[in-house]
């Protein structure tokens, strides 16, 4: 896919997100991205890794700030928290040239918001690292080994709450009539 419809797709998830109340930061971003591309499959091909909080791409932090650097997003910084990512006006015209894009996958997008928007960044590490896990591991595991190396992975969730975890991101793959394999 090309750099100028990535870009588009990535403005337009974030434009969503916000409209659901998303705090948009950059791992946020990542999380959503990853939902997108692995879970809904939207071939915007980012490198994931697992990283300290859970899956992260070095490709797409690389993005982001060349995305700030063409003045199409900005920080809003918070005392607190980490800034927030907001699209400048500019971006509306990289999603105007790229409305055949994301006329393509604006389902796709809409559904990574609506189910993964209104979640903070905590839940969404656990959702994603779930999501990792299920797509990096063989058919043939155990799902209590996929409970088991969550709470591995992620020390201050217990047994249920991994049960919990992944029981969320199986149902939200079958309301996107996605197959990830249990």
């Amino acid at each position: 896919m090309k750099r100028i419809k990535k870009v588009a797709i990535i403005l337009r998830l974030i434009d969503r997100l916000r409209e659901k109340g998303s705090w948009c930061g950059e791992i946020h971003i990542q999380n959503n991205i990853f939902f997108l591309q692995e879970l809904i499959q939207v071939p915007i091909v980012f490198k994931f890794i697992l990283y300290k909080r859970g899956p992260f791409s070095f490709d797409l932090r690389d993005e982001l700030t060349s995305i700030r650097a063409d003045g199409l997003i900005e920080l809003e910084p918070h005392y607190s928290f980490s800034p927030k990512i907001v699209p400048t006006n500019q971006s509306e015209y990289i999603q105007k040239i790229c409305s055949k894009t994301l006329a393509k996958y604006d389902d796709q997008i809409s559904f990574v918001a609506n189910n993964f928007g209104e979640k903070d960044v905590v839940d969404l590490r656990h959702l994603a690292t779930a999501l990792y896990i299920i797509k990096n591991t063989t058919l043939d595991t155990n799902i209590e080994e996929r409970f088991q190396e969550l709470t591995r992975l992620k020390p201050n969730i217990g047994l249920e709450s991994a049960k919990t975890v992944f029981e969320e991101i199986y149902k939200i793959a079958e309301k996107a009539n996605i197959f990830i394999n249990y």
